[in-house]
């Protein structure tokens, strides 16, 4: 069996175990999109927002871009999060990166990767800008690892300087912009208490 007929029968088998589970599943999902909860993170296969915080569909509204950037000029990014900000209404902006995050390791070098070099030049900018505190790590993976936090804390920056949010909050909403970062190697995440 190819891959996408592969898919297709998961997910016969996986929409058939979900109504043996709870028959009304699929009505009530079509009755709600009311998220507290909007994700921006790293396209990486490996993290999935939903499973990782163990939520069910409908919980979490999410964005995934390489390296869970946030550019001010990125209309899908600031299209998202005006919707999950203005419309839906959620309450917590979760910004999440990931050790071992494969943007942020070709960031790190010189070598050109192609078009991809235009979007990475954002993650160059936060070496850049933290460039001191990351030549004072002894090894290669102190800083690899350094600079998927930093960048998580670079982006969340972004994010409370858009227009969208300054004025949700200027607005008196209820909103709170978290920096997370999730450790594939044991699936936990870390808050980096940013706020």
């Amino acid at each position: 069996m190819g891959t996408i007929e592969k898919v297709f029968e998961n997910n016969k088998i996986w929409a058939k175990k979900v109504v043996e589970n709870d028959p009304d599943f699929f009505n009530n999902l079509l009755k709600q999109q009311s998220p507290k909860i909007l994700w921006i993170g790293c396209s990486d296969s490996r993290v999935p927002a939903n499973q990782i915080m163990n939520l069910p569909a409908g919980d979490v509204f999410v964005h995934r871009n390489i390296a869970n950037v946030v550019v001010h000029t990125d209309l899908n990014l600031l299209s998202v999060l005006q919707y999950a900000v203005d419309v839906l209404e959620v309450e917590h902006i979760i910004v999440c990166g990931h050790y071992g995050c494969g943007g942020v390791k070709a960031s790190m070098s010189d070598l050109q990767h192609g078009l991809i070099d235009n979007w990475l030049r954002h993650i160059k900018d936060v070496q850049r800008f933290h460039a001191v505190e990351l030549k004072s790590l002894q090894t290669y993976e102190e800083r690899y690892d350094r600079l998927c936090e930093l960048n998580v804390v670079e982006q969340v920056k972004n994010v409370l300087n858009t227009t969208i949010v300054i004025n949700a909050l200027t607005n008196g909403k209820k909103l709170e912009v978290h920096g997370f970062i999730y450790n594939i190697k044991d699936g936990l995440l870390k808050d980096l208490r940013l706020n």
